[in-house]
């Protein structure tokens, strides 16, 4: 089942890491998870945008041109693709120095999982009122990161002494690819790939 770790990971996290650390599936199984997953804020972006509009806390909500908002969804989406796989790769390079000897896969497992619940945050969209959006996005991202902070030790098989200062540098690496996303939102949309009102 390609989402079947999902509900372990909001019930009993560390024991559900132990059981994707012991079946290791194959780089399909992540895959599938990550690019089912990362549909959901794409989607509820774009019905927020060109449906229900965006409410920022003054004044009429603001709506998209449908196009305008598909292309921002579509950039969203391999956005959030490219991110998980960037982080990927860097826990997998940073793991060496921890000495650690994982498969890309093992990386790839971590940085999907940790970032499931980022992607589920997407959900909140549906009601898009700034305040609400900002509160349901700093509780996916504390969570985000208690999940990295205890699947590190167990996926990426890292002593727990060095797995905190690991993750840590993990986190570090995750932020510095946010804010890589999101200069490139802002290059392209000085380059008049923005958004477009109604």
């Amino acid at each position: 089942m390609v989402l079947n770790h999902l509900l372990g990971l909001y019930t009993h996290p560390k024991e559900e890491w132990q059981t994707i650390e012991k079946n290791h599936e194959a780089l399909k199984s992540s895959m599938s998870h990550l690019l089912l997953i990362a549909l959901i804020p794409p989607i509820c972006s774009y019905f927020a945008m060109a449906h229900i509009g965006w409410n920022p806390g003054a004044g009429e909500p603001l709506f998209l041109t449908s196009q305008s908002a598909i292309y921002m969804s579509v950039g969203m989406y391999f956005g959030l693709i490219a991110g998980v796989f960037g982080l990927a790769y860097l826990a997998h390079w940073m793991a060496i120095t921890f000495d650690a000897k994982p498969d890309f896969t093992q990386a790839l497992e971590l940085a999907t999982y940790t970032a499931t619940p980022l992607f589920m945050v997407g959900l909140s969209a549906l009601y898009p009122v700034l305040w609400f959006m900002m509160v349901i996005g700093l509780i996916g991202l504390a969570y985000s990161v208690y999940l990295l902070y205890t699947g590190v030790p167990i996926i990426m098989n890292i002593p727990e002494e060095k797995g905190f200062i690991y993750a840590s540098s993990v986190v570090t690496a995750g932020l510095v690819l946010l804010v890589a996303l999101m200069a490139g939102s802002v290059i392209l949309w000085s380059l008049g790939f923005g958004p477009m009102l109604q």
